[in-house]
């Protein structure tokens, strides 16, 4: 089930229209060439509200506060400051790296901010903590879309993987979303179940998009689960190889599906920024270790095209493989959408 959102349309300015061409046609010369050429700036952000989250998920650093990097929130001024670096050309931030947003007490200034630099706002959230006036003021914010994180239709199945969750309050919280989306009449947030498929939960799937219809939710996403301990099977890997980012190989191990060639487009389309203002460059930098700049020591235009990111997307683009990050990375494997 999938019903499309085209509103992030009226988000184009023309000059962010002429960057995503210059960030396409760089990108696509520096595959035919075989050499970094780099134009424009990125036109997608993610930005991490803060660390903490309540959940203990087994595949989470977050979840299993397993960082070595420190839990905190994003300040409003730093982040304000980090807006006014970036509205001239990215038209879509989600609100998401790691953690709960939710967790963050002024999560929702965040998002009023970024509005007021006419982005597309987007989030994920385990839905623990939508009351229904919580509900009612996520929709007033204006946030554009709202990712739901719903993995297992019994208790038992979603605590499986959601440990310390409870099913009741996402599909309450849901439920609260959209009779608050239909009091005040508005069409967003874009509401989206995302089923994580695991082994213990993969027999549930049809019965989420029934659930969806149900309670009317937007979209439902069918995600492929990254599974750090891989190579000799692992518990939560799907019986139905379609549901897996990973195959079992020649040798007997294990690997990741597709090929993985040098090259990546998030190194050309987007960023990351941590809550205390670290510039890594993806979302597998999960506990950031390939830090790119600091936003707090230079403005984040130095930092896109400042050495260390040169030198990153250099050695993306002729030794992928051997970047940590790029070994369990999924892009070009497949994320299901129906």
């Amino acid at each position: 089930m999938k019903k499309a959102d085209y509103s992030i349309l009226k988000y184009l300015t023309p000059y962010r229209v002429f960057n995503v061409l210059q960030l396409y046609i760089s990108f696509m010369l520096t595959r035919i060439l075989g050499k970094v050429i780099h134009l424009g700036k990125p036109m997608s952000l993610s930005i991490e509200p803060t660390t903490a989250c309540n959940l203990a998920c087994p595949e989470c650093p977050s979840g299993l506060k397993q960082f070595t990097r420190n839990t905190g929130k994003l300040q409003l001024d730093f982040h304000k400051t980090m807006l006014s670096q970036v509205k001239s050309h990215v038209f879509y931030i989600n609100y998401y790296f790691q953690g709960e947003p939710f967790l963050h007490p002024e999560f929702l200034t965040l998002i009023r901010e970024g509005k007021k630099s006419k982005i597309y706002t987007s989030t994920s959230t385990n839905a623990h903590f939508i009351s229904k006036e919580k509900a009612k003021e996520i929709v007033a914010s204006g946030l554009d879309r709202l990712i739901i994180s719903i993995d297992g239709l019994t208790q038992e199945t979603y605590a499986q993987y959601r440990v310390n969750g409870q099913l009741t309050k996402v599909i309450e919280g849901s439920t609260f979303l959209v009779e608050a989306k239909k009091d005040l009449g508005s069409k967003t947030p874009h509401l989206v179940f995302q089923f994580l498929v695991v082994q213990p939960n993969e027999h549930e799937i049809p019965a989420v998009f029934s659930l969806a219809k149900e309670l009317s939710i937007d979209e439902v996403r069918i995600k492929t689960a990254q599974l750090y301990d891989y190579k000799n099977g692992n518990p939560l890997m799907p019986e139905n190889n379609e549901y897996s980012r990973y195959i079992l190989g020649k040798n007997g191990e294990y690997q990741l599906k597709g090929e993985q060639g040098n090259h990546c487009w998030k190194m050309w389309s987007g960023s990351v920024f941590t809550w205390d203002g670290l510039v890594v460059p993806c979302c597998f930098d999960k506990d950031a270790q390939h830090v790119l700049g600091d936003l707090k020591e230079n403005e984040f235009g130095q930092i896109w095209k400042g050495p260390r990111y040169r030198s990153f997307r250099k050695s993306v683009f002729s030794s992928r493989t051997q970047i940590d990050i790029c070994q369990n990375c999924s892009e070009g494997t497949t994320v299901f959408s129906e």
